[in-house]
């Protein structure tokens, strides 16, 4: 039979009203960033093949890469590689065994965060 109360059940969570646990939030970035440092492969090939086409379209796509969206494209990057690294280095950490306590997994989220701006400046900086 049809169930006619359908307004008086609750609802189940959904994004606007569930709070993602940290070590999920940590996990669906390390996704993004892996492809995110795919696409940015795909532009230091687009970058190298270009030499190849001859000196205009090399002139060319370096000033798409050299430009300001370029280089805000490139250091997302940067970060982005910085974070999958780190996030990988713990979660080999945790294929040991280690660091499974809830607030040892929330305690190192935030550092691979904070090591990410760190090194991403760092790298910047240096280079």
């Amino acid at each position: 039979m049809a169930d006619v109360n359908r307004g008086n059940r609750p609802l189940s969570p959904h994004l606007q009203i569930y709070r993602l646990p940290l070590a999920a939030i940590t996990s669906i970035l390390n996704r993004i960033t892996g492809v995110g440092m795919t696409l940015a492969a795909m532009l230091i090939v687009w970058w190298f093949a270009a030499g190849a086409f001859g000196a205009g379209y090399f002139e060319f796509v370096d000033g798409v890469l050299t430009s300001i969206i370029g280089h805000l494209i490139l250091i997302g990057s940067l970060a982005a590689l910085w974070y999958h690294m780190l996030n990988s280095i713990r979660h080999l950490i945790w294929d040991t065994g280690r660091m499974m306590d809830v607030a040892i997994v929330e305690k190192t989220s935030y550092l691979v965060f904070a090591g990410t701006v760190v090194l991403t400046l760092l790298t910047i900086i240096i280079v």
